[in-house]
């Protein structure tokens, strides 16, 4: 049986007009990555029943408080168990309630400037979801900041944003705490959301995936199938250890 992986895109905020394109976008990788995807945004879905036939949780631009305690529960239950995670763009504004999440995910979005073409740098090339990649990538989308910096929960970062490659009038107002280099994608080899008690799965994040166009962007698109396959082979989870206590076992 391949991995099978929870696509969750529910919005309680902000709804991003791209997500319709990213999931047709990932429907379409099933076959090459093999894997299972199950796109949803019933948040009844996050108990730990369900959670358990997972080797990995996708949240996919989401925003706001889209799960309900229960929901919360399931998920910090799913992390202490091994389970992987993989977030996407805005999913850095959700659950802002929940401070396991904000260090699963690594940080909590702050602002953006406006839409432009911009260049980010390619710290680790060895990583499956940056191998692929230019030195200097160049690319239409939003450069997020960030209320903290992703390195502070043990994150290694993978992108950076060139910040001389755009304009952000307001960084000269405020006060940016996502550290230097300019953070935009990274990893944890042992997610930060989980307990002391707990097995910690693998967690990447990437802070590109705004404009619909990006989601047809071939370099974009390597860029996420690495990541995936790159947690997947955590093997904290029932696809690649028969042990684990979540996943579609083979």
């Amino acid at each position: 049986m391949p991995p099978r992986i929870l696509a969750y895109s529910a919005t309680a905020g902000f709804r991003h007009d791209s997500i319709e394109a990213s999931i047709e976008a990932l429907k379409a990788k099933e076959s090459a990555l093999d894997v299972k995807f199950d796109f949803t945004e019933d948040k009844s879905k996050f108990t730990d029943e369900n959670l358990s036939q997972y080797d990995a949780i996708l949240f996919l631009n989401n925003s706001g408080i889209v799960l309900d305690d229960t929901g919360k529960v399931a998920l910090q239950n799913y992390f202490n168990l091994g389970g992987n995670f993989l977030a996407i763009h805005c999913a850095a504004d959700a659950l802002r309630d929940s401070p396991f999440f904000g260090r699963q995910i690594g940080a909590y979005f702050d602002y953006h400037p406006e839409i432009q073409e911009s260049a980010v740098d390619v710290l680790d090339k060895t990583h499956p979801s940056t191998v692929m990649l230019p030195d200097k990538w160049r690319l239409l989308d939003e450069m997020y900041n960030f209320e903290s910096d992703p390195r502070a929960v043990g994150a290694k970062v993978l992108l950076t944003a060139d910040e001389s490659s755009y304009q952000d009038p307001q960084a000269k107002e405020k006060t940016l705490r996502h550290g230097s280099p300019h953070p935009i994608a990274w990893y944890q080899e042992r997610g930060a959301g989980v307990e002391s008690h707990g097995i910690a799965g693998r967690s990447w994040f990437t802070g590109l995936g705004h404009c619909i166009e990006i989601w047809s962007d071939d370099l974009f698109l390597s860029h996420v199938m690495g990541g995936i396959k790159w947690v997947l082979q955590s093997k904290t989870t029932k696809a690649f250890n028969a042990n684990g206590n979540v996943g579609n076992a083979s």
